[in-house]
C-alpha cells in the first residue's frame, strides 16, 4: 500500500501518467518474431500463387471448361450475377430522382409540379404496361419484329437466354431501362403538355413504341440483332447492329420521340427565340438541374457496367465504368469550352451548357462502353460534348422549343455514341457472358484496322430506329394534338398562364414565390383576362 500511494502522489506532482516499460527482447526472440512474420509472408505469397492458379479455371472465360462445373457450382454463379444485374437495376431506378431535378431545374417554377407528377405517373404507368405485354414485345421470341411470349410474364422460362439470370429479375433490370426512355420523352415538351394528353402519349411509348422497335436490336431474334448472320437480313455484311446499354434503344428513341412531341406542340408562349431577337427562358434552379446531372451520372453506373449481366467479366464491368467515367468528363470539358468560345454565353463559362455536355458523353458511350479503350471513350466523349453544343443552337435557329435540351443530349448524342462503334472499337473485345468474357471474336473500328463493317452496321441500325421512332411518334403526337379538350396534347392557353402547377395539380411547388400573383390566376382560369404575365425564374 506504501509503495502505490507514493507512486500515486508521484503522479500527482509530476501530472504524468505511469507506464510500464516492457522487459527487453532477447535477440533469439527477435529472430522468433522475425522468422514468424517471413514465414506468414511465405504462406501468403503461395496462397495467392494458388489462388491465381485456381480462379481462373473455377470463373474465366469461355476459354475455358464451363462444362466442368457443378449443379451447385452453377447455381452459386447464377446467384452471383443476378445480385449484380439487381443491384445495377436499383442504380438506374435511382435515375429517376436525378430526371426529375434535371427537368425541374431547367424549366419554369410554375411548372414543377407538373414535371414531378409526370416522372411519378410514367414511372408506375411504365411498371403495369412492362409487366403486362411490353417485356413480352420486347424480349419475348417472335419474328423480326416483335415478341409475342410471356404476356403478363405467364409462361417465361426460370431464366433469360444463356444468362442464368432469372427472367423476373431481367424484368426488373429492363424495366427500369424502359422507365428511363417514357422520362426521356416528356424532356422537350415540359410547361405546355397537358396531363392527360401526357397520358395518351405515355402509353404509347412505353406500351409500343419503346418495346417494339427495341425489339429489333435486343430482342433474341430481332431483325437489327440477327443481321449479318447467314439466314437473315444483309446476310454479306457480317455484323450485327451492336447497342450494347442503349445509346439507340434507349436515348434515341426517347430523344427523337421528345423531338416530334416539341414540333407538334410549338413554343411555348412568350417563347421568342434568337433569330427574332429573343433568348431562352431562363432556370428556375441551376442548381437543381446540376444536382439532378450528378445524380444521373451516378445512376449511369448501374446502365452500363450492369449491362454485361455478369459479375464474372470483372475485366469488362471495370472497363465500362472507366470508359463511362472518362466519355463524361472529356464531354463536359469539351462543351465548356465550346459555351466559352460561342455563342451568347461566349468569354462565359456556362453551367447549362456544361451539365448537359457531360450527360451527353454518358449517352454517347452507352452503346460503345464495353468495346472501346478508355482513349476511344475520351475521343467520343470530346466529339459529344461539341455535339450537344451544336445540337442546342440548331434547335434554337430551327425554333424547336427544347427548355432541357433533351433532344441533342439523348437524341444526337446517341445518334452519335451508336455511330462512333463503327469508328473506336479497339479490336480486343468481344461479349460478355455468365461465366465472364468471350474475346474469341472481337470487334474492330475503323480506326483500329476493322474496315467499314461495323461501322455500315452500326449506321443502318441507328438510321432505322430513328427514322421510324420519328414517324411513328410524330404521327401519334398530332392524332392527340387533334383530340379535344381536356385529352389534348397542348394546355389550354390559361392553363399554361396560369402554371400547370395550378391548372392541372391544383398545388404549386413555391406557394410564397409563384410567378404570378393570386389574383392574376383567378382571373386567368375564368377567363375574364388573358394577359401573359412576365416570365420569370
Amino acid at each position: 500500500m506504501g509503495l502505490l500511494t507514493n507512486l500515486l502522489l508521484a503522479g500527482r506532482s509530476n501530472h504524468s501518467s505511469l507506464k510500464l516499460a516492457p522487459p527487453p527482447m532477447s535477440k533469439s526472440d527477435k529472430w522468433k518474431i522475425g522468422l514468424t512474420m517471413f514465414g506468414g509472408k511465405i504462406i501468403g505469397l503461395l496462397l495467392v500463387l494458388v489462388a491465381m492458379k485456381m480462379i481462373p479455371g473455377m470463373i474465366a472465360t469461355k476459354a475455358y471448361a464451363g462444362d466442368t462445373y457443378t449443379a451447385h457450382e452453377t447455381a452459386a454463379i447464377n446467384s452471383i450475377n443476378t445480385v449484380w444485374t439487381l443491384v445495377a437495376a436499383f442504380l438506374v431506378f435511382g435515375m429517376q430522382p436525378g430526371f426529375v431535378m434535371l427537368e425541374a431545374g431547367f424549366a419554369r417554377s410554375k411548372e414543377t409540379v407538373n414535371i414531378l407528377m409526370e416522372c411519378i405517373f410514367d414511372t408506375c404507368l411504365c411498371g403495369l404496361l412492362f409487366w403486362a405485354f411490353g417485356y413480352a414485345f420486347m424480349f419475348s421470341h417472335g419474328n423480326g419484329l416483335i415478341g409475342y411470349h410471356w404476356f403478363f410474364l405467364a409462361g417465361a422460362p426460370d431464366t433469360y437466354e444463356a444468362t442464368g439470370v432469372p427472367v423476373i429479375a431481367h424484368w426488373i433490370f429492363q424495366f427500369a431501362f424502359a422507365d428511363t426512355c417514357s422520362t426521356v420523352t416528356s424532356g422537350a415538351m415540359i410547361g405546355r403538355t397537358g396531363f392527360r394528353g401526357d397520358i395518351l402519349y405515355s402509353i404509347g411509348v412505353t406500351g409500343f413504341i419503346y418495346p417494339i422497335i427495341g425489339h429489333w436490336a435486343w430482342g433474341p431474334d430481332g431483325w437489327l440483332a440477327t443481321m449479318g448472320s447467314t439466314g437473315f437480313f444483309l446476310p454479306s455484311l457480317g455484323q450485327p447492329f451492336r447497342d450494347f446499354a442503349g445509346s439507340t434503344v434507349v436515348h434515341t428513341i426517347g430523344g427523337m420521340v421528345s423531338l416530334a412531341g416539341a414540333m407538334v406542340l410549338g413554343p411555348r408562349l412568350g417563347r421568342v427565340f434568337r433569330r427574332d431577337g429573343g433568348e431562352p427562358m431562363p432556370p428556375h434552379s441551376l442548381t437543381i438541374a446540376a444536382v439532378g446531372g450528378f445524380i444521373l451520372w451516378f445512376g449511369w453506373y448501374g446502365f452500363n457496367p450492369g449491362s454485361t449481366l455478369s459479375a464474372m467479366d470483372a475485366q469488362g464491368i471495370g472497363r465500362v465504368a472507366t470508359n463511362t467515367t472518362l466519355a463524361a468528363c472529356a464531354a463536359g470539358m469539351s462543351a465548356m469550352l465550346m459555351g466559352l468560345w460561342t455563342g451568347t454565353t461566349k468569354g462565359k463559362f456556362d453551367l447549362g451548357l456544361t451539365t448537359n455536355g457531360f450527360l451527353a458523353g454518358l449517352v454517347a458511350i452507352t452503346c460503345p462502353c464495353y468495346w472501346v479503350d478508355p482513349a476511344g471513350a475520351i475521343y467520343l466523349g470530346l466529339v459529344a460534348g461539341v455535339i450537344v453544343v451544336l445540337g442546342l443552337y440548331l434547335l434554337e435557329y430551327l425554333r424547336i422549343d427544347d427548355p432541357i435540351g433533351a433532344v441533342p443530349v439523348h437524341g444526337i448524342a446517341g445518334i452519335w455514341g451508336t455511330i462512333s462503334l463503327g469508328l473506336f472499337a479497339a479490336g480486343k473485345y468481344g461479349a460478355s457472358g455468365a461465366l465472364g468474357a468471350d474475346n474469341s471474336a472481337p470487334v474492330a473500328g475503323l480506326f483500329y484496322g476493322g474496315g467499314t463493317a461495323v461501322l455500315k452496321a452500326q449506321v443502318i441500325g441507328s438510321l432505322t430506329i430513328t427514322a421510324a421512332t420519328f414517324l411513328v411518334a410524330f404521327a401519334m403526337m398530332w392524332l392527340i394534338r387533334q383530340l379535344p379538350h381536356p385529352w389534348n396534347l397542348r394546355v389550354e392557353e390559361k392553363g399554361e398562364i396560369v402554371g400547370l402547377d395550378i391548372f392541372e395539380h391544383g398545388s404549386s411547388a413555391y406557394p410564397d414565390q409563384d410567378d404570378i400573383t393570386a389574383g392574376e390566376a383567378a382571373v386567368s382560369l375564368r377567363g375574364h383576362q388573358e394577359v401573359i404575365p412576365k416570365f420569370t425564374a
